[in-house]
């Protein structure tokens, strides 16, 4: 239950407040996996709540074509479990093995 209020938060979130910052809502770690996934560079410039869950809804399938639309729940839900897989990964190399 809470995994679905959190996709659903992030949804409504990156709809009614696009140009928050993404950092409020997601770890450093968690915008890195987002810009690997979609191998993006990372900006100068901080990105907003939008562009990453645009990213991690491309990541889980939205194509993001004029028509399409924001993307849904399905979509965020299936890009953040393999977002959130990166970032793990991300701290675990950082950290090393020892």
């Amino acid at each position: 239950m809470v995994v679905a209020w959190r996709i659903t938060y992030l949804m409504r979130k990156g709809r009614t407040c696009p140009d928050l910052a993404a950092s409020l809502f997601f770890d450093p770690d968690e915008i890195r996996g987002a810009h690997l996934l979609t191998k993006r560079k990372m900006q100068a410039t901080p990105p907003t709540l939008n562009e990453v869950v645009r990213m991690i809804a491309q990541v889980g399938g939205f194509l993001g074509r004029k028509s399409d639309g924001e993307p849904g729940a399905k979509t965020i839900w299936r890009g953040l479990g393999q977002v959130f897989a990166a970032a793990e990964t991300l701290r675990a190399l950082r950290e090393g093995l020892g």
